[in-house]
Order: structure tokens, then C-alpha cells, then sequence
């Protein structure tokens, strides 16, 4: 029973580090679009919102009017356009707060199951963006069995499998939903194994331990390293020690590249980035 959990939670932070790229691509992203503040729309119709500038952030009312035309409309393609306009908005902390509470969760959700594999990408996107909130991955959580259903029963490096492994990554962030996984252990290792260079996890991982990184991506990945070693180890000693080719998660985790990188850390300029290698450091 213990060696089938560390299995799952391994499998787990592995998952995680397979999205990480795109997890800096969206930060980053934010980032730019924050720059130029908060461009908030004037009053318009339903299916106005979906036309147009997609960088533009909706206020609550715009919101309501949204999730109000996708939960009404049987058009694939104004549902799709409307998913998209909610899964760039739901990138705001804000909005994905202001989402719940309108119950848009479960509107979105139910997407996931259209026969239209456009639709279920669309939604499946915006779902990982609203799961970067914690309260989000409460009402998100119902979803995951279905997703890992799509992930592995789909076809290899489809859009669909891509979406579905982003959102499994920030669902597994943390301890809470990682045992959901269990049962889908030898899919998920199989995808990883396989998969092309947008499911796999290069060299270039290594680079997202540099200091010059932002603070939040920074937390981040030092947190999937403190997660997998805390998962790998039960009671002080080595739970499971699977073997993985050059170049996999493990084998550029534990090698000597990255904890010089680590080490290097404990000179940041951040307190926060500071007290997380502490952490760490007595591990690697």
C-alpha cells in the first residue's frame, strides 16, 4: 500500500514537471498583459463578448452574461469562442474567484464531455487556469477522473491529452488531489515515456531553477523538487526508486547540474525564494 502511494504521488510530480513549461509560458503571459492594466469593457451584449480582443478583461456583469450564453447556446461555435474569451479572463486571480461564485465551474465542466474535441480543449483550458486557485480545485476535482479518461483513452499528443495533462499539473500542485491518480499510475507513466517533445521533459527544464526566474516560477518548481523528495521518502528512508532514462524528470532532479543550481539559491534577493531552498538544501 505504501509503495503504491509513493508510485502515485512520484507519477504526480512528474506529471507536474511535464507542464511546467507551460505553466511559465502563462505566468510570463499574465505578466505582459498586466503590464498594460486592466482593460475593462463597457457594458454589451453576450455574444459581443465574444468577439474581438480576447486580451480584454470582463468585469462580473460581463462574466454573468458569458457563462449565461454558454450555458444556453447548443452553437459549437460561439461555445467554443466563449470558452476561450472565460479561459483568457479566468488567468486573473480576480476572475477566477468571480467565476465560482457565479457558478461557472460546473458550466465549464460539463463541456469537458462535447463530442466537439475542439469544445472539450477549449474547456479543459479554461478549467486549468481556474484551478490555479485553491477554493477553484475543490469544485474542480470532481472533473479528474474524467480527464485522465480523455487523456489516456485519446490519442498521443492530441490537443485534448495536452489540455487534459495541464490541468492534471496544477491539480497536482499539491498533496490534496494527488491520490486521485492512483489508478491511472501505469497510463500516466506510459504518456510521459512516449509522448512527444510537448509531453516529455527536456534539459531545458533545468533553466527554471536560474536565479534571474521570476519569484512565483521560482516557488513553483522548487516546490515540485521539495514534493517528489518528500513523496520518493517515507519515514527517512527511500520509499521507491524507479529508473528513468537520461534525461527524464528524476534523472535532471536528482543530478548534480541541479542542486548547484539549488545551492545557488540561498543568496537570492527574495526572502520567500530564500526560506524554500532552506528547506530543501539538508535534500539534495
Amino acid at each position: 500500500m505504501g509503495g503504491a502511494r509513493g508510485v502515485g504521488w512520484v507519477a504526480a510530480g512528474l506529471l507536474l514537471g511535464a507542464g511546467a513549461c507551460y505553466c511559465i509560458y502563462r505566468l510570463t503571459r499574465r505578466r505582459r498583459r498586466g503590464d498594460r492594466g486592466l482593460v475593462l469593457r463597457p457594458s454589451q451584449s453576450a455574444e459581443d463578448l465574444t468577439d474581438g480582443s480576447y486580451d480584454d478583461v470582463l468585469n462580473a456583469e460581463q462574466l454573468q452574461k458569458l457563462l449565461y450564453l454558454l450555458e444556453s447556446t447548443e452553437d459549437p461555435i460561439i461555445i467554443e469562442k466563449a470558452l476561450i474569451t472565460l479561459g483568457n479572463n479566468a488567468a486573473f486571480s480576480v476572475n477566477q474567484a468571480i467565476i465560482r461564485e457565479l457558478g461557472g465551474i460546473p458550466i465549464v465542466g460539463n463541456k469537458i464531455n462535447h463530442s466537439n474535441q475542439s469544445i472539450k480543449e477549449k474547456a479543459l483550458n479554461a478549467l486549468n487556469n481556474l484551478s490555479v486557485n485553491v477554493e477553484n480545485q475543490i469544485k474542480i476535482k470532481i472533473y479528474i477522473n474524467q480527464v485522465c479518461e480523455d487523456v489516456f483513452s485519446g490519442p498521443l499528443n492530441s490537443a485534448v491529452q495536452l489540455a487534459g495533462l495541464r490541468l492534471l499539473t496544477n491539480m497536482t500542485v499539491t498533496n490534496d488531489h494527488q491520490h486521485m491518480l492512483h489508478s491511472y499510475i501505469t497510463d500516466l507513466f506510459q504518456v510521459l515515456l512516449t509522448g512527444n517533445g510537448n509531453t516529455k521533459v527536456d534539459a531545458s527544464f533545468l533553466s527554471l531553477y536560474d536565479s534571474h526566474v521570476a519569484k512565483e516560477i521560482l516557488l513553483r518548481v522548487l516546490t515540485l523538487f521539495q514534493n517528489i523528495n518528500n513523496c520518493l521518502k517515507i519515514e527517512g528512508h527511500l520509499a521507491v526508486q524507479p529508473t528513468f532514462t537520461e534525461g527524464s524528470l528524476f534523472f535532471l532532479l536528482y543530478g548534480e547540474e541541479c542542486a548547484q543550481k539549488i545551492r545557488a539559491l540561498v543568496d537570492h534577493d527574495d526572502a520567500e525564494v530564500k526560506e524554500k531552498v532552506v528547506t530543501i538544501m539538508p535534500k539534495i
